[in-house]
């Protein structure tokens, strides 16, 4: 799908993350239970999620001057990257009263906006954890993922987004020496997008070279950027929605410079696809299946199922498909076909097959294939992937890839263009931030386990 340069460029007046760790505010994990499922039935386990270091508050280690203040870095505390890392502290969050992320039991509450006495807060990105020190690992290969969701409160230009990446256990600490903060404070980013606005990666800053980005206050880019696989289970708001694996070409997050990050200078130079192999509903010809008072009906809550199937039906085989489906009041919903000329109208699942049919009927580049396709993937799902769960706004391309036609100069009446219903003037966040002020999703009953072992309902 058409992610974005800087995608994942979230905002928070002053706050950026480091490798040192503060004490000004304790850091505490608002706890979050999910369930491991089998044939014999679904356990509880106890997790909690960390809020990512690019939303924190990060200041001198000997004091509270901010090292970055708007999308500037302090020049006198980060001359370069290495001296950065030394200079700066990582402090705990407040994760309430300033980022509006709120758990009870199994469910998970991310607010759009919120407003606290340092300002404006706008999104969030949270990623579950096994200890207080480590992310949760989920190998997904022969497994099953569910979760429920509630994005009613999602409109054009929003995405609620639940996906695995194949981030470093411990936040990249036994790998980087100069990481302090590790896990525990949300370190150790890394997307499809090879994104250059992670402000610290590999224990070392990303300030040489930084540019302020002309449209977002709180964000830039710098010389760096943090690449590995993402495998895209829910991209979603009210009105639209895609699951989309992206392969890179290794397994574990690396750092890329310049240029070989993609992006606007070459979006395909990376080592990682950044457009995956998206199945969005509408986009593949079904305009009646998902949105309010549709077959999914997202006026209210509904589950997601996501099951990784490989060629040998075991956890040690390579993965061949990736198939979707819902139960809503208690009825199980099918995933839709396909009904794009040039495919076939037997499709209603991810293959390598549907990959490379869909990069021909939408004439699109096939960096998915480029990059090992699902088998690419496949080798991050068997190591063990970081599960992510966020809501954000688009500075790059205000979601339009998601909700509306992208491109917006191109036929929608061509085949893969039209993607949703929003218009194509939707999505600018200085309009959604405004009138989207209430916007929130929440994501609950999070299970995995077994093929066919993690939901109930009736055909």
């Amino acid at each position: 799908m058409f992610p974005k340069l800087a995608l994942y460029a979230f905002a928070l007046i002053s706050v950026v993350h480091g490798q040192l760790v503060g004490t000004y505010q304790s850091e505490t994990h608002p706890s979050l239970s999910w369930q491991k499922c089998t044939k014999s039935g679904c356990t509880n386990t106890a997790g909690s999620v960390v809020l990512d270091a690019n939303w924190r508050w990060v200041h001198t280690k000997s004091g509270y001057t901010n090292c970055y203040t708007g999308n500037t870095w302090d020049s006198s505390l980060c001359s370069d990257n290495k001296s950065c890392a030394a200079n700066c502290a990582l402090d705990g969050a407040d994760y309430f009263g300033t980022y509006g992320i709120t758990t009870s039991g199994n469910a998970l509450t991310l607010k759009f906006i919120t407003n606290n006495s340092n300002g404006k807060n706008i999104g969030s990105r949270v990623y579950l954890m096994a200890s207080d020190t480590k992310y949760q690992m989920f190998k997904l290969l022969n497994q099953e993922f569910t979760f429920d969701v509630d994005l009613s409160k999602l409109p054009c230009g929003l995405n609620g987004a639940l996906y695995f990446s194949a981030m470093d256990e411990d936040g990249g600490m036994a790998r980087f020496s100069t990481n302090k903060a590790g896990a525990k404070y949300g370190t150790g980013y890394c997307d499809s997008q090879c994104p250059r606005d992670i402000k610290f990666i590999n224990g070392e800053a990303n300030a040489e070279g930084w540019k302020p980005s002309a449209n977002d206050a709180n964000a830039g880019t710098g010389n760096y950027g943090s690449c590995c696989n993402e495998m895209d289970v829910w991209e979603a708001n009210s009105i639209s929605a895609a699951y989309t694996p992206h392969p890179c070409d290794g397994t574990q997050s690396s750092r890329c410079s310049g240029s070989a990050c993609g992006g606007e200078s070459d979006r395909y130079g990376s080592i990682c696809d950044p457009d995956g192999c998206d199945f969005n509903s509408f986009r593949m010809g079904d305009k009646s299946f998902y949105g309010p008072g549709l077959k999914v009906n997202t006026n209210s809550k509904f589950t997601v199922v996501t099951q990784f199937i490989t060629d040998s039906g075991t956890a040690s085989g390579t993965l061949k498909e990736i198939r979707r489906l819902y139960v809503q009041n208690g009825k199980i919903i099918q995933n839709s076909k396909v009904n794009v000329p040039g495919m076939s109208s037997s499709y209603d699942s991810i293959t390598q097959q549907f990959c490379n049919d869909a990069k021909a009927a939408f004439g699109d580049t096939d960096s998915f294939s480029k990059h090992g396709g699902m088998a690419g993937i496949s080798k991050s799902m068997a190591n063990g992937m970081v599960l992510v769960l966020s809501v954000w706004d688009d500075h790059t391309a205000n979601m339009l890839w998601l909700d509306s036609n992208y491109p917006t100069d191109a036929d929608a009446s061509k085949p893969g263009i039209a993607r949703g219903t929003c218009s194509t003037s939707s999505g600018k966040p200085t309009d959604v931030e405004s009138s989207a002020a209430s916007a929130q999703v929440i994501y609950s009953n999070i299970k995995f386990g077994d093929i066919g072992t993690t939901y109930s309902g009736t055909a």
